[in-house]
C-alpha cells in the first residue's frame, strides 16, 4: 500500500476577482492534456493501492450476487401496449420491452446488450407515439447524456428513422406529433463549455438537415420540456427558467403560442383532450393543480380553474387515468397517492404496500389504470398497477435476499438555527453505544427530495451492524418551496449547517462516534461533503464525495454550470461572489488533519467538470497533515451516472463501500 500521494505539480496562477486576488495552483487540472493524463492515471493507482485489500476479496462474492437481481423500471401505459424497460439477471444493460396486456408475456422491442462488446452503448429513455405502433428512444454512449436518437416498430423491434447526434435530447425534450416528432437539440460542448440548445420537428423519413427549427429561444438557464397528448393533437413546450420558474408554450400550425408566460411560477402541463391540467407553484408553496381549456392563450395564473388545491403534503406530480388524476403528495418525505375525478372531487387515498417513495407514475387517458414504482429501504423497487375499481395490483417485484431486519426510523433534530429537520435512520437492530459504524448520506439542492429508497449495495453493511442516515437537508423538496428557497443563493450555507448538525445528531444520539462516522454525498450532494469537510473535518473519518462540485468560484464556466447560477448564484455577481467565496470548499482547504477522502469523477461527465474532483484531490493531499489517504478514482468510460453496464456499476461500488467499510472499521 502507498503511503505517499503522488506528487503535483503547483503552477502559479492568480486572478482578481472583485479586487480580491484568488490563488489557483493546480487550475492546469482543468485540461486534458498529456499531462493530466499521466497524472490521473497515477492517481488512480495510489487509489488502487488503499482499495484493492481483503475487505474488497471477501465484499465481491455478495456485491455480484447482489448485482444479478432483476430491476423493474416504470410502465409506460399505450392504448395498445405496456412498455417498459428490463434489466435481466444476468444481463449487463436493461432491454426494452412491451406487452400487449399488462400481466402478459413481454417482446423485447431492443437490446444493447448485443451492440458493443464493453457495455458503453445503452438506452437511457423512451417515449412510445400516442398510439404505440412506434416508440423513440435514446442511445447513449459512455454514460455522456449525449444522445442518438432511434425510431423502432413497436410490433417488430425494425428501425424505422435515426437522428444522430442530437445532443442531451432526453425523456422530457421528445413529444410526438402528426407524421414525426418534436424534439430538443443542443449537439455537443463547444470549447466554451456552452450548448447550442434548440427546438426542432422531424418528419420521419426525412433528413435530420432539413428538420425544422422553431423560433423558441434557449439561453444557458432555459431547457424546454415538450408533452402531447394520448392522440398526439396537442404539443405543448414548457420553458424552464433556472428551476424557478416556467413558460408554457401551445403549438398551433406549425407555430408555438403563448399559453402562460411572464409569471413567476412552476407551471408543468399534462393535457387531456383539449384541456391541460397544470402541476403549480402559482400561489402554492406546496403546488396545487389547476387546469384550463388548451386553446386559450396569454393565460395567467388566475385564469387557472383550481382543481386539487394546496394541501399540507407537497404535491410532486400527478397523472391523468381514464376519468381520474392520480396525484403523488409527499408528506414528511414519504409519498402518498390520492385520487380525484377530473372535477376535483376526492375519490380515495390509495393504501401503500408501507413507508417509501414513488416514482415514474404514469397513466393514460384511454384507460382507467396507471402504474407506478413504489420502494423503501427494505423493499426493492417495485412495480404496480392501480385502478379505481381493481385498487392496487402488484406487476414485477425483484427477489432480493436480505439477511437482517431492516428497521427505520425517522427522527427529528435541530440545526444550528434551530429549524428542526428530519432524517431517516436504517439499521438491523443496533445498541445506541456510540461504537456502531455509520454513514450519513446528504444532498439538500435543486428541490430535490431524498425519500426512502432501496439501496442494494447497502444490504451487506447493514447485515453487519452498520447504521446508514439520510438527513432533508434544506435546498431539497421535501417540504416545498419554501424549503428549497431557505438554503439556495445566499442561504447556501444553511444545507451544510444542516448536514453538520445531522452528523452531531448522530453522536449525541448514541449510534456512532467520529471515528466511525463516515460522509457520502454525490453532485450537488458532493457540495455538501466537501463543504463539510473543510468546515468540520473532526465530525467523522471518511469522507465519500462523488462527481461533486467543489471549485465554486469557477463551476459556472463548465458543462451545465451557466444554468445552476440560479440555484447558487454567479460568481460574476459582486454579491454572490463574497458568500460563494465564503463556502467553495476548493478555496476553503487549509493545513490541518483531514479524515480520509475517497474523491470519484468521471472523464465523460457531461454535467460537473472532473476537473472539481482532480484539483481538490491536489489541494487536500498538499495541506493534510493526518496519515490518512486522500484518494482520487476517476473512471473512463462513464459519465455523471447514468447508463453504467452492470460489471461496471459492481466495480464501483466495490470501490465505495471496500473505502468506507476499512476506514469505519466494520
Amino acid at each position: 500500500m502507498a503511503t505517499d500521494p503522488p506528487r503535483t505539480e503547483k503552477r502559479d496562477t492568480v486572478e482578481t476577482l472583485h479586487g480580491e486576488d484568488i490563488s489557483d495552483p493546480y487550475r492546469w487540472l482543468e485540461g486534458d492534456d498529456e499531462g493530466v493524463k499521466e497524472w490521473v492515471t497515477a492517481q488512480n493507482e495510489f487509489a488502487d493501492s488503499h482499495l484493492n485489500t481483503a475487505t474488497r476479496d471477501e465484499l465481491q462474492p455478495r456485491f455480484e450476487s447482489l448485482a444479478k437481481t432483476a430491476v423493474y423500471f416504470p410502465v409506460t401505459p399505450t392504448s395498445s401496449g405496456y412498455f417498459q424497460r428490463v434489466l435481466f439477471p444476468g444481463d449487463d444493460l436493461p432491454v426494452l420491452t412491451v406487452r400487449d396486456e399488462f400481466d402478459g408475456e413481454r417482446r423485447v422491442l431492443a437490446d444493447p446488450n448485443d451492440w458493443s462488446d464493453d457495455g458503453t452503448l445503452t438506452i437511457n429513455w423512451f417515449i412510445p407515439s400516442p398510439d404505440g405502433s412506434l416508440v423513440a428512444y435514446g442511445v447513449m454512449e459512455g454514460g455522456t447524456e449525449q444522445y442518438d436518437v432511434r425510431v423502432i416498430d413497436a410490433e417488430t423491434g425494425d428501425l424505422v428513422d435515426e437522428i444522430r447526434n442530437t445532443g442531451r435530447t432526453g425523456e422530457f425534450t421528445v413529444a410526438w406529433g402528426d407524421d414525426g416528432f418534436y424534439y430538443g437539440r443542443t449537439g455537443t460542448f463547444d470549447e466554451g463549455g456552452q450548448l447550442d440548445k434548440s427546438v426542432a420537428f422531424h418528419r420521419l423519413g426525412d433528413d435530420e438537415n432539413d428538420d425544422r427549427e422553431l423560433p423558441i429561444e434557449l439561453d444557458d438557464q432555459t431547457w424546454a420540456s415538450l408533452y402531447t397528448d394520448d392522440d398526439g393533437d396537442h404539443v405543448v413546450a414548457a420553458l424552464l427558467r433556472g428551476w424557478e420558474r416556467s413558460d408554457v408554450y401551445h403549438e398551433r400550425n406549425g407555430e408555438f403560442e403563448p399559453l402562460i408566460v411572464g409569471e413567476d411560477a412552476m407551471f408543468v402541463p399534462h393535457i387531456h383532450d383539449d384541456r391541460v391540467f397544470f402541476r403549480t407553484s402559482a400561489d402554492a408553496q406546496n403546488y396545487r393543480i389547476g387546469v384550463a381549456n388548451i386553446e386559450e392563450d396569454d393565460l395567467t395564473a388566475n385564469d387557472l380553474e383550481s382543481v386539487v388545491p394546496e394541501r399540507e403534503a407537497i404535491l410532486k406530480d400527478f397523472t391523468v387515468a381514464g376519468d381520474h388524476i392520480v396525484a403523488l403528495y409527499e408528506r414528511d418525505a414519504v409519498s402518498e397517492l390520492s385520487v380525484f375525478t377530473l372535477d376535483g372531487e376526492h375519490v380515495e387515498d390509495v393504501s401503500l404496500p408501507g413507508t417509501g417513495s414513488i416514482d415514474g407514475l404514469r397513466g393514460s387517458n384511454e384507460t382507467d389504470d396507471c402504474f407506478f414504482r413504489f420502494q423503501s429501504f427494505d423493499q426493492p423497487p417495485t412495480v404496480y398497477r392501480y385502478a379505481v375499481d381493481d385498487g392496487l395490483t402488484e406487476i414485477d417485484r425483484p427477489k432480493v435476499a436480505i439477511d437482517a431486519d431492516i428497521e427505520v426510523e425517522q427522527e427529528w433534530y435541530e440545526s444550528k438555527d434551530g429549524t428542526e429537520i428530519p432524517m431517516f435512520v436504517v439499521h438491523a437492530g443496533v445498541e445506541l453505544d456510540g461504537d456502531n459504524p455509520t454513514v450519513l448520506y446528504g444532498y439538500g439542492g435543486f428541490e430535490n427530495s431524498q425519500t426512502p429508497t432501496f439501496r442494494r449495495y447497502a444490504i451487506p453493511f447493514l447485515e453487519w451492524g452498520g447504521v446508514f442516515a439520510i438527513a432533508n437537508l434544506r435546498g431539497g423538496g421535501e417540504f416545498g418551496e419554501t424549503w428549497h428557497h431557505a438554503a439556495r443563493e445566499g442561504n447556501k450555507q444553511n444545507t451544510f449547517d444542516d448536514f453538520i448538525a445531522a452528523a452531531e445528531y448522530l453522536t449525541d444520539r448514541g449510534y456512532t462516534r467520529p471515528e466511525r462516522l463516515g460522509i457520502e454525498g454525490r453532485s450537488n450532494g458532493g457540495l455538501t461533503v466537501g463543504a463539510t469537510l473543510t468546515q468540520r473535518p473532526d465530525l467523522f473519518s471518511a469522507c465519500l464525495c462523488i462527481v461533486p462540485l467543489l471549485d465554486m468560484l469557477r463551476y459556472h464556466k463548465f458543462l451545465l454550470g451557466a444554468s445552476w447560477t440560479a440555484e447558487y448564484g454567479s460568481p460574476d455577481d459582486p454579491d454572490a461572489f463574497e458568500y460563494i467565496h465564503d463556502y467553495s470548499p476548493y478555496h476553503n482547504v487549509e493545513a490541518r488533519e483531514y479524515p480520509a477522502v475517497l474523491f470519484k469523477t468521471a472523464k465523460g461527465d457531461s454535467r460537473v467538470h472532473p476537473f472539481h474532483a482532480r484539483k481538490m484531490t491536489a489541494r487536500v493531499q498538499e495541506l493534510n497533515t493526518s496519515d490518512q489517504p486522500i484518494l482520487l478514482r476517476e473512471e473512463r468510460d462513464t459519465g455523471h451516472g447514468t447508463g453504467k453496464p452492470t460489471e461496471m456499476v459492481v466495480r464501483e461500488k466495490l470501490d465505495e463501500w471496500t473505502f468506507l467499510f476499512d476506514r469505519l472499521g466494520v
